[in-house]
């Protein structure tokens, strides 16, 4: 059995539905197992500041269905410097916590491997991300729910893209991942996807309106995964210029996508992995993250979670391109 007695935990990055879920996984899966919980308000910031309390199973009863995280969430520009994570460890120290599991995607989880090995600390990390982008999990926390709501609010753009005869470009999350542009396109059945993992030196745009609106179609969705320098912005001024002939409109569906209940999916992953960082402090595992392949449970450590690219299934791309004529 583990030496540790106390677990603190944290969220940490952009929100996703189904932290909470994981929140309470962690809390009483630990209460269980014979560990003391203390949850760490704020993130990261929340370590160096010290805002921690002791959590109990009624601080988590409740909160499986609930969107957000009850922990709050913040960026902390102190914890990327060394005096900010010694001042954050000192307070861990203090409060007498020996573990610290955190919910968060790639820059979350990035912080935690570099806290562990700094201070030959012991931190486990869960994959709270809308973005599906960290490497060793079948699935991340949020992404499901995230999706579903994707294809909700393209259901009903599609309905005034008809009565218009309109191209609507909509923007959906994602960093450098297209997972969630790709098969949310696919789910809402879109005429395109436009992602980072199938940028090539062939125009996805003129490829797109040469083999499907212009013969047949002068309504379509087509969906594009967020880029600061090529988001539906950018696609929508080029049909505008080329093919002036189309009514064109943007819908950048922003921070809607990170709010709501998360679905039983996310929920059930979150409480997966939530019981699996437990079961890993028990295991003695340190610096990995928790996540599911294949319907188990796995460890992954930390430097490949965030540092591999996740792969990404191209027959994907095949589906699309044969179901959008």
């Amino acid at each position: 059995m583990s030496k540790i007695k106390t677990i603190g935990i944290l969220t940490s990055g952009g929100d996703a539905p189904g932290m909470n879920a994981a929140i309470r996984a962690v809390t009483r899966a630990g209460i269980y197992n014979g560990f003391e919980i203390k949850a760490v308000y704020r993130g990261y910031e929340g370590l160096i500041t010290g805002d921690i309390k002791p959590f109990t199973t009624e601080n988590v009863s409740g909160i499986i269905g609930q969107g957000g995280t009850i922990l709050k969430t913040a960026r902390s520009k102190g914890f990327t410097t060394k005096e900010g994570r010694q001042q954050a460890y000192d307070n861990l120290v203090s409060q007498g916590i020996d573990a610290l599991v955190v919910i968060g995607g790639n820059g979350s989880l990035t912080g935690a491997m570099l806290f562990a090995q700094e201070f030959d600390y012991c931190c486990i990390g869960l994959p709270g991300t809308i973005d599906n982008d960290l490497y060793g999990t079948d699935s991340t926390i949020g992404y499901d729910t995230t999706m579903n709501t994707i294809v909700e609010c393209v259901d009903r753009i599609r309905d005034t893209a008809q009565s218009h005869e309109r191209i609507f470009f909509v923007e959906v999350m994602g960093r450098d991942a297209g997972f969630l542009a790709q098969n949310s396109a696919i789910a809402s059945g879109a005429e395109a996807a436009i992602i980072p993992e199938d940028s090539t030196n062939v125009d996805q745009l003129a490829r797109f309106m040469e083999r499907g609106i212009r013969k047949s179609k002068r309504s379509c969705i087509v969906i594009v995964s967020e880029s600061p320098k090529c988001g539906a912005m950018y696609y929508a001024d080029r049909v505008r210029n080329e093919f002036p002939d189309y009514d064109v409109r943007v819908s950048i569906l922003g921070h809607l996508q990170r709010g709501g209940r998360p679905s039983a999916r996310d929920r059930i992953l979150a409480s997966s992995t939530g019981v699996g960082a437990i079961e890993a402090i028990i295991q003695g595992q340190r610096n990995i993250m928790v996540g599911v392949r294949n319907n188990e449970v796995v460890y992954v450590p930390l430097s490949e979670a965030i540092r591999s690219d996740k792969p990404f299934d191209k027959k994907l791309i095949k589906v699309l391109d044969e179901l959008s004529i």
